[in-house]
């Protein structure tokens, strides 16, 4: 199902150019991670495919209808960065008065409040106000009320900012959860979050859509991603280089390493899946010689590497 497409979009601020011809086709599935400096025109974006802004030029679809088609209403939902609740109404009335907007009656209202509270774990401040509320059960309330309506898209503009790792990892495995059945579209600068959450990754630069990468592409099958606990840098890049089919091993930062395999172009999958394992036994022989303690071995390159390398 193709869930947004965009076609010569841009939008202007007077002469500045906020996005510059971005054309995409986005699929239901895992979420999509949207990334990119400050000023790359994510929030842009968002703004357009939530019917917030008009296009300067080119053509939006979501779902087949146009942003702010009557026919979306409880199918695309968005959290903004900065979204605040009422201070002087209840959690659940506030979330019921959502749900009322999308053509509820009272009754199913009600029931919707609490069934998305449950889906954040926070039934038990249904009656409370958002002032005796935590930043990250603030938080938590507002991605709720995204999901008012088990909407088909929804948009998260910086879910974790600020919250603690224990909120954070709540919110991951809420994505993680909904996903079979919600496409999640996150921006975000935690690329380690987007990392586990993602498979598609969106990178906009000057309002440009400069990469389009997929975590699972077959291109990152001939690199591995090594962190060491305790290693001697030097030795292991010079020792790991010795090794049969390594083409380049470098590092990018303190104890970790990124090894790049020749390709198994004619082979099978299922031979270049042994010849891998065989690759890692030497690898973990070459560890044990030297008494060298790893942290963790991945397939494929991170996200970090992925898009700046």
């Amino acid at each position: 199902m193709i869930l947004v497409q965009c076609q010569g979009l841009s939008k202007n601020y007077g002469s500045k150019k906020a996005l510059n011809n971005i054309n995409l086709t986005l699929e239901a599935g895992a979420p999509i991670a949207l990334v990119g400096p400050n000023g790359a025109g994510k929030t842009t974006l968002f703004s357009l495919l939530c019917g917030y802004l008009s296009p300067s030029e080119g053509r939006i679809s979501l779902l087949g209808e146009a942003p702010n088609s009557p026919k979306l209403l409880g199918k695309v939902a968005a959290l903004p960065q900065d979204a605040t609740l009422d201070p002087n109404l209840t959690i659940a009335s506030q979330l019921a008065l959502f749900a009322r907007l999308q053509g509820m009656n009272a009754k199913l209202a009600a029931e919707e409040a609490l069934r998305v509270l449950s889906l954040v774990d926070l039934v038990d401040i249904a009656q409370q106000k958002p002032p005796s509320l935590s930043h990250g059960m603030g938080k938590r309330v507002a991605i709720a009320q995204a999901l008012i309506g088990s909407p088909t898209l929804v948009l998260l503009d910086e879910p974790t900012a600020g919250l603690d790792p224990a909120n954070a990892k709540k919110v991951r495995e809420l994505v993680k959860t909904l996903s079979p059945t919600t496409t999640f579209m996150i921006s975000s600068h935690n690329l380690d979050e987007l990392e586990k959450l993602c498979d598609q990754v969106l990178y906009l630069d000057k309002g440009e859509l400069s990469q389009s990468v997929s975590m699972h592409a077959n291109t990152d099958s001939d690199y591995l991603t090594l962190t060491m606990q305790h290693c001697d840098s030097e030795k292991l890049l010079q020792e790991v280089a010795k090794l049969n089919g390594v083409i380049n091993v470098s590092t990018k930062q303190s104890n970790s390493f990124v090894i790049q395999l020749a390709p198994n172009e004619d082979k099978i999958a299922e031979q270049s899946a042994i010849d891998h394992y065989q690759f890692e036994m030497k690898l973990l022989s070459l560890f044990n010689h030297h008494h060298w303690q790893y942290k963790m071995l991945m397939k494929g390159r991170t996200l970090e590497e992925t898009l700046f390398s």
